[in-house]
């Protein structure tokens, strides 16, 4: 859920701006205003707000300056700006700064919704960008590091490839390796300081964590491609780990 902040000297364009934006389509759960730059900026710093709407000639702390101050607290912040055709070239200058867009006085609904929207699809899609980057190196580091054992290598290879078979276990896998069940359990604990079905279903879980940001399977679907036999026992494993069933951790990504 996302916090946008209002800085408008104007107290009719922001009424007008609060009373007839949808707020809720955008997930936008809390509106915070201020009539001039200061009392804009210690609102920002206070309450670090994900969107922020501002006029650009405002009193006291220019738009530009309150939007450079903002940027510099925090980097991720969406920013557009309000301004008069009289100051446009003001408004070029903020987007080569780092603003993100701008709406022209005077301000229409359709405005204001259009560029809300675009600047919560560009939280989003930041947001799952960072998720993908953050999956794709725990993924990486399970894998082992360079100087680590060919043993360790090969087991987790052997675990990718067969990461969607429900059919492969702990007794497969030693006989891939050469080893016994008893000595491959032994093994395989002392190399990943885990047992090997807790590996197992932790990999298939940062699978399926990846399946739900990055396609439209169902829940079955999901669950059958990554070796699960119980789309059951899936969704309830899935929320054991994440604190979160995988319907809910679809629509909190996003839709946050």
């Amino acid at each position: 859920m996302y916090t946008l902040l209002i800085v408008e000297d104007e107290e009719l364009v922001r009424t007008g701006i609060r009373r007839l934006v949808p707020f809720e389509e955008f997930g936008i759960t809390t509106i915070l205003e201020a009539g001039n730059g200061e009392e804009g900026l210690r609102l920002f710093l206070a309450h670090q707000p994900d969107l922020v709407l501002l006029d650009i000639n405002i009193p006291k702390l220019s738009g530009l300056e309150l939007a450079a101050k903002a940027k510099e607290s925090r980097t991720g912040v969406k920013i557009a700006v309000i301004t008069g055709y009289d100051y446009y070239d003001y408004a070029v200058t903020a987007l080569k700064l780092g603003i993100d867009d701008y709406v022209l006085k005077p301000v229409s609904r359709g405005d204001v919704y259009e560029v809300l929207r675009k600047l919560v699809d560009k939280l989003r899609a930041e947001r799952q960008q960072s998720e993908l980057r953050l999956l794709v190196g725990e993924m990486m580091s399970a894998r082992g590091n360079p100087d680590e054992s060919d043993a360790k290598t090969a087991i987790a290879q052997s675990i990718e490839d067969n990461i969607g078979n429900p059919e492969f276990n702990l007794t497969a896998l030693a006989e891939r390796q050469g080893f016994s069940p008893g000595y491959m359990s032994v093994l395989f604990k002392r190399l990943f300081n885990v047992a090997f079905q807790d590996y197992v279903l932790s990999v298939r879980l940062e699978r399926a964590k990846l399946q739900l940001l990055m396609t439209d399977m169902k829940m079955y679907e999901i669950s059958a491609a990554l070796g699960f036999d119980n789309p059951n026992y899936f969704s309830a494993a899935f929320k054991r780990k994440f604190g979160l069933s995988p319907l809910q951790y679809r629509e909190r990504t996003k839709h946050p």
